[in-house]
């Protein structure tokens, strides 16, 4: 669906993206992610036609970006960060005018508006005016405008972002509705949203990508230990010297807890060694009353593969 090769933009020598290239397959859900600056926005406007790259190519259902503007553009749907509308115009002449000007037929562009408003939850807005809405429901607007000529991917730059946890909420779940039907690549600052929604996740750093993949395997390639955390009562510098003969256990801290129990964060080199701690335990009679594997979150993933980039590029 999307083939991006060796694309580049520099602006006044700066370099904003440094010869990147993927690829996104039909029916996938990408979370594209970067720290603020990392060139998010810029590769997006490249992939929508908005910006022309230095170097690098861009298909979209076969058609290059750059050579073939119009046909490329009927596949994709595109929201940006700040999605611009015209606020003094009401929803149903907005998303009339946006028909017009995306071709869709006049025999069937009724029809299609409204159905776009059906999917947002706009069926009751189209003789509001937009600058009454509320920012949620602007946002709904604006994907709105993006369904409109009924394109097979969608492109959504920040579509949460400014908006409070209840039009979060409402926003994430049109979104959900919204994958079922399309390719979806999806720009957040939000990242349990991107680990929820996203099959795949591509992270953007310093103009170059630094990862692609699902973030279970970002997981176990980048944060390879596995953390088990245990609550163990007894004598604590006996359990640590106990804990660290287990042979896969890298590491053990101790915190305090309360009523005689401590508990203990153990590394253990990529292997789940819960089953050795626990008869570890029964073998030394230590009291176990918690024992479980914690899981790493994309922002703990996010976070060690930027640090890391950045640390590599000084």
């Amino acid at each position: 669906m999307i083939k991006v090769q060796n694309l580049t933009k520099q602006f006044s020598g700066q370099t904003a993206v440094d010869d990147i290239s993927f690829e996104v397959k039909r029916g996938e859900i990408i979370g594209f992610l970067g720290p603020n600056g990392a060139g998010k926005t810029t590769t997006m406007r490249m992939l929508t036609g908005f910006l022309h790259p230095t170097r690098g190519s861009v298909e979209i259902a076969g058609y290059d970006v750059f050579k073939n503007p119009l046909e490329a553009r009927r596949h994709i749907g595109y929201m940006p960060e700040s999605c611009p509308l015209y606020l003094d115009m009401r929803v149903d002449e907005y998303l009339t005018f946006r028909a017009q000007i995306k071709g869709v037929p006049r025999r069937t562009l009724k029809a299609r508006r409204d159905s776009v408003k059906e999917q947002c939850g706009l069926t009751d807005t189209g003789r509001r005016i937009i600058g009454q809405l509320s920012k949620g429901y602007r946002q709904r607007v604006g994907l709105a405008d993006s369904l409109l000529h009924d394109p097979d991917l969608l492109i959504l730059d920040e579509p949460t972002a400014g908006l409070d946890p209840n039009q979060i909420r409402e926003v994430r779940e049109l979104i959900h509705r919204l994958a079922e039907r399309h390719t979806l690549l999806l720009s957040t600052h939000i990242l349990p949203e991107a680990e929820m929604a996203c099959r795949r996740i591509l992270i953007i750093n310093r103009g170059r990508i630094v990862a692609s993949d699902s973030s279970e395997s970002l997981q176990k390639r980048l944060l390879g230990d596995s953390l088990i955390l245990a609550d163990i009562q007894g004598d604590p510098a006996e359990i640590q010297t106990g804990l660290l003969h287990i042979d896969t256990v890298d590491s053990v801290e101790c915190i305090e807890l309360e009523g005689g129990w401590n508990q203990y964060r153990i590394d253990s080199a990529a292997v789940d060694a819960r089953s050795r701690i626990f008869d570890c335990a029964v073998s030394k009679g230590w009291k176990l009353r918690e024992l479980h594997l914690e899981s790493r979150s994309l922002e703990d993933i996010f976070v060690a593969i930027t640090n890391d980039d950045e640390t590599g590029a000084k």
